[in-house]
C-alpha cells in the first residue's frame, strides 16, 4: 500500500508585539519553544501516523474502492496470464493464472476457483481477470473429470492453491497466508469442504452450490453463499439457505440470493455477483476495511437481490 505523508510540518504561530512595536526578548523564547513544539508535533504526524495505518491494514491493494469500481468490468491493476498444463500438476486438472503484472505493491492474496459438474474451467473463466484486476492472484482450474463430486473437488481446490504457493511461476507474487476458494454448482459444494479441511483459509463463496451435506457447523472460514431465486438444479430451499443456517452464528458470513437467475447464472459475467466477491474477498483475505461499507448495513433487496443475510459489523 501507497502512504503518501504530508509535505511540511505545521507553521509556527507568530509572537505578540510587545507595546512599543517590536518583540519582546520573553516573546522571542515563547515563539521559539511554539515553533518546535510545532515542528516536532509535525514530525509526528508525518511519521507515526501513517505507520500506525499501515500497521493497521498492511495488505491494502489498489485506490480507495466506490461503487463504481467494483461494478466496473476491470479495476486498476494490469492482468497477465498463464496456462498450467495438466501434465505438470497433479491432483487437479490444470489451468489459467491471472494475476497483476505490477511488483510495485508486494505480494497478493490468492483465490482458486472450481467449475461444475459437466463443466470445464471456461465456465468461470470470467471470474479470472475481473477479480485479478482489483487485486488478486486468481486460478481458475479445470478438474480431473467433469464427474467429480464436491469432496474431491474440494481436494483438488486445495491442491491447486499448493501448487499455486509453492511452485507456480508466479509463487513469488502469492502471500501463502492470505488465501480463499470459490467454486460454482458442484465446485461451489466444493469450495465448502475445501474450507472445512483447511480453517486457515481466509474466504469461501460457493456460487450456487450442490453438495448432499447441508450442515457447515465445523466452518471457521469467512462465507458468502451465493443462490439463486431461479435455481431448480440446486434450489436455494434444499441448498444454499441450509449451507447459510447451518454456519455458526459466531462466523463472519452471508447469503446473497440472485434476483431473476439460475443455476448457470454464474457462468457468465455478472455484475452483482462480481461486486459482491470482490468486496468479500477485499475484506476477508485482504482484511482491507475499505470494503466493509459494500457489506454492512446489509445491502436491501433490489432488481438483482432477490434477498441478503449477514451478520454486521463482521468481526474479522
Amino acid at each position: 500500500m501507497q502512504q503518501h505523508l504530508p509535505s511540511g510540518t505545521i507553521p509556527p504561530h507568530p509572537s505578540r508585539p510587545s507595546r512599543s512595536g517590536g518583540f519582546t526578548g520573553r516573546s522571542r523564547t515563547l515563539t521559539g519553544l511554539v515553533t518546535a513544539a510545532a515542528v516536532t508535533a509535525g514530525l509526528l504526524l508525518t511519521g507515526l501516523a501513517p505507520g500506525a495505518q499501515a500497521a493497521d491494514n498492511p495488505y491494502e491493494r489498489g485506490p480507495a474502492p466506490t461503487n463504481a469500481s467494483i461494478e466496473a468490468s476491470r479495476g486498476s491493476y494490469a492482468v497477465s496470464q498463464t496456462s498450467v498444463s495438466s501434465l505438470l500438476v497433479s491432483g487437479f486438472g490444470g489451468g489459467t493464472i491471472h494475476y497483476p503484472t505490477s511488483t510495485a505493491d508486494g505480494t497478493f492474496g490468492a483465490v482458486v476457483i472450481s467449475p461444475g459438474f459437466t463443466a470445464y474451467e471456461s465456465s468461470i473463466a470470467w471470474l479470472g481477470p475481473r477479480l485479478a484486476s482489483q487485486g488478486f492472484v486468481v486460478f481458475t482450474i479445470d478438474t480431473n473429470t467433469t464427474l467429480d463430486q464436491p469432496d474431491s473437488r474440494g481436494r483438488q481446490l486445495l491442491a491447486a492453491l499448493d501448487y499455486l504457493t509453492q511452485r507456480s511461476s508466479v509463487r513469488t507474487r502469492v502471500d501463502a497466508g492470505r488465501l480463499g476458494v470459490m467454486g460454482h454448482s458442484m465446485g461451489g459444494g466444493g469450495s465448502l469442504e475445501a474450507a472445512k479441511s483447511r480453517t486457515s483459509l481466509k474466504a469461501a463463496i460457493p456460487l450456487t452450490g450442490w453438495n448432499t451435506d447441508k450442515t457447515w457447523p465445523e466452518l471457521r472460514t469467512p462465507t458468502l453463499v451465493v443462490g439463486a431465486d431461479g435455481d431448480s438444479i440446486a434450489p436455494v430451499a434444499t441448498h444454499s439457505k441450509p449451507f447459510y443456517s447451518s454456519l455458526p452464528g459466531s462466523l463472519d458470513k452471508a447469503y446473497l440470493e440472485l434476483r431473476g437467475a439460475s443455476h448457470f447464472t454464474p457462468n457468465t459475467s455478472n455484475t452483482t455477483i462480481a461486486k459482491y466477491s470482490i468486496s468479500w474477498l477485499k475484506r476477508f483475505i485482504d482484511n482491507d476495511t475499505r470494503y466493509e461499507q459494500f457489506l454492512c448495513p446489509l445491502p436491501q433487496p433490489s432488481l438483482t437481490i432477490a434477498e441478503y443475510r449477514g451478520n454486521c459489523p463482521h468481526t474479522a
